[in-house]
């Protein structure tokens, strides 16, 4: 019980520091540069050229807020508080920047640079926050909608919506903030799933020995994880071997790995690595 509260409260502090990320990399780097690669974020820079005595940090609350109270109304149970969390959150801390931090120009006068501050601060937060089963809200309460009452590709919808958005930066901005956001874009996805990727990234374990007690011991007792015995035999020599499959994280691994040199010098691994593992442990099925 102990174990199940400190690993919420420990799911909990990633997503408000994904959200704080996020929020960062938007206000400091995204907001003074007009780069709009979609989403609420993107709306809202369009919007507060337009409408300048509104900030972008209003109009980040303003369509949080209502998603929200739309995805309520909508989705009931099924919207994840999580989400809910995450969007306030990350409304509040903009509004809070904007008080605590005035701007009303770019940190540095290298555009490319603040671009790349500006795309893969938020990536990685919502990396953190789509790991955990979680958004910040704003077009994802879109996406949910829209899957279910539709068959629409979810993912194609919100790339064109996300393309739109970003053009519109060149009408408001310019074709030079227009080019920049559109490359935002599309560097965006792509950062995304490469750090989404490697926060998943799991290693799985074939060992093939002779003396598994030790090494199963040290896999329960020390690293906290389960594993799987089967009985094979070696084409060469028909002697019995013991198979264990068990699955570990990157940390684990290099500790069992060199346990099972100290332990089991002969044992033969067969180390791989994924991104999906689904079970008790690790992620649930959705």
């Amino acid at each position: 019980m102990q174990r199940s509260k400190w690993n919420a409260l420990r799911e909990w502090a990633l997503i408000t520091l994904g959200v704080l990320i996020m929020s960062v990399g938007i206000y400091f780097f995204k907001f003074p540069n007009h780069f709009s690669t979609g989403g609420v974020t993107g709306v809202a820079i369009v919007l507060a050229r337009y409408f300048s005595w509104i900030t972008p940090g209003t109009f980040v609350s303003i369509f949080n807020v209502g998603l929200l109270l739309l995805g309520f109304l909508v989705l009931g149970k099924s919207f994840g508080a999580r989400t809910a969390y995450a969007s306030l959150l990350m409304s509040g801390l903009l509004q809070l920047m904007e008080v605590l931090f005035p701007l009303d120009h770019p940190l540095t006068s290298q555009p490319l640079m603040e671009l790349l501050f500006a795309v893969g601060l938020p990536a990685v937060g919502s990396a953190l926050l789509f790991n955990l089963d979680a958004s910040s809200g704003g077009t994802d309460i879109v996406a949910m909608i829209l899957r279910k009452y539709t068959s629409l590709n979810i993912g194609i919808a919100l790339l064109c919506s996300d393309t739109i958005i970003t053009l519109a930066a060149c009408v408001a901005f310019g074709m030079e903030t227009g080019l920049f956001s559109l490359l935002g874009l599309i560097v965006k996805s792509l950062f995304i799933d490469v750090v989404t990727d490697n926060l998943r990234i799991q290693k799985c374990f074939h060992i093939i020995t002779s003396h598994p007690e030790h090494i199963e011991q040290y896999i329960t007792n020390t690293l906290g994880r389960g594993a799987t015995r089967l009985h094979g035999e070696g084409v060469y020599t028909h002697d019995g071997k013991t198979i264990l499959l068990t699955v570990v994280s990157r940390h684990q691994a290099m500790l069992l790995r060199n346990y099972i040199h100290t332990e089991d010098p002969t044992a033969f691994l067969i180390i791989t690595t994924s991104t999906e593992i689904i079970g008790k442990g690790f992620r649930g099925v959705n």
